[in-house]
């Protein structure tokens, strides 16, 4: 069957029709991911979009559901260059075209994605339409493109109510893991990073209690802190800083997460009553964006974002790089950074935006990439330890 993506500026690509049979309208943004498609269908962080991957051939190792991050995919439309039906792995479940229709999601392959991506890159993120209506009318598509937003999502992917991850090391139970050795601060200070990080090897946080605010958690991230002994207490999205404060936790995580940082005006709210705390913090993705807007600074849509696990990032206090794993379309700005609140801390090698904040006097830190995701693999697994480590020295 023909499937038909058009954009918002009017350019249409035509090619054949994948998954769930329904038209969607939706942002289109880009993966430069050359494996780990099902992790980006399940990263709740791109709910409100379409993701187009930009390695030419998707879907060879098919569906191991043990790898997914969240129990469904979360993007409204997946878009390819040639969608593999015969998958060849010991460990596939399903093929990716099954797993597309039963989880209702429409896709189109086929398409020059290197021409869209150029597109995206020159032109900027943009709205889309994928259908398979063969007479559809370019005059009444388009008005419908160019008013689509995103609008809140994050209450959409969050958990409806709390749950508790108990600590273990069972790394076949847990799932993948980003695992360092541990963090020594006086190292760190010192700019002596430790060796290539390996697998958690000890429970370097048991006994501590950590409450992660789940606006749209990739299941690795709690995974990671179980997976060195931390009992983890995932809260849903608008959970007051009232209830959180008064279970006492020895460390808060805030995740990662779907949409504008600015639309959380309700969430933004809550976390500067835990800033304003001495409980230890470490902020992924959109809570690094959520807290840089809780204590007075500002965040911009970028032209197209960094969506990959190939992006190199910058220790600023070692000069060290780290390649990471990233989603996000909106960047903190320290232009409009008080340094008497917080300094950068990590920064972009290819584009120089910020990917990281430390918090002048606080016990906070805050990064835009994803540690808990395995590009490097493991490269900045360490910060869990960091945090660890930081929840101990106050407690």
């Amino acid at each position: 069957m023909k499937a038909f993506l058009i954009l918002e500026d009017g350019t249409v690509f035509q090619g054949t029709h994948i998954g769930a049979d329904r038209e969607i309208v939706s942002e289109i943004v880009f993966n430069t991911s050359m494996a780990g498609y099902l992790e980006v269908l399940t990263d709740p962080s791109y709910a409100g979009q379409a993701v187009c991957m930009t390695y030419p051939l998707i879907g060879n190792y098919g569906i191991c559901r043990e790898d997914m991050e969240s129990l469904k995919p979360w993007p409204d439309g997946f878009i390819v260059r040639e969608l593999s039906r015969r998958p060849s792995n010991f460990r596939c479940d399903i093929s990716i075209q099954q797993f597309l229709e039963e989880n209702n999601v429409p896709g189109i392959a086929g398409i020059d994605t290197r021409a869209l991506t150029k597109i995206l890159r020159e032109k900027g993120t943009m709205n889309g339409m994928i259908t398979t209506d063969e007479s559809y009318d370019l005059e009444k598509v388009l008005p419908k493109l160019k008013a689509y937003t995103t609008g809140k999502v994050v209450e959409k992917v969050s958990c409806r109510e709390k749950y508790v991850l108990e600590p273990t090391t069972d790394i076949a139970q847990n799932g993948p893991l980003s695992g360092a050795a541990r963090f020594d601060r006086e190292k760190y200070e010192r700019g002596e990073r430790e060796q290539r990080p390996s697998l958690v090897s000890e429970l370097n946080g048991a006994g501590l209690n950590v409450a992660l605010l789940d606006f749209g958690a990739k299941a690795n991230i709690a995974r990671s802190l179980a997976a060195r002994g931390c009992r983890v207490t995932v809260y849903p999205a608008l959970t007051s800083a009232e209830e959180i404060i008064a279970a006492k936790p020895d460390g808060i995580m805030l995740s990662n997460g779907p949409g504008d940082p600015k639309e959380c005006t309700s969430i933004i709210q809550e976390i500067k009553k835990l800033y304003d705390t001495d409980i230890p913090i470490f902020a992924i993705c959109l809570g690094h964006q959520l807290m840089a807007l809780a204590t007075g600074a500002d965040t911009h849509k970028m032209k197209y974002g960094h969506r990959g696990g190939n992006h190199p990032v910058k220790d600023l206090a070692t000069g060290r790089v780290y390649i990471s794993s990233q989603n996000h379309g909106y960047v903190v700005d320290t232009d409009k950074l008080d340094p008497k609140i917080a300094v950068p801390a990590f920064c972009n090698v290819n584009d120089g935006t910020n990917e990281g904040l430390s918090y002048t006097g606080k016990n906070i830190f805050t990064v835009q990439f994803h540690p808990e995701a395995c590009p490097g693999p493991q490269d900045s697994g360490y910060l869990f330890d960091r945090f660890i480590s930081m929840m101990k020295e106050v407690r």
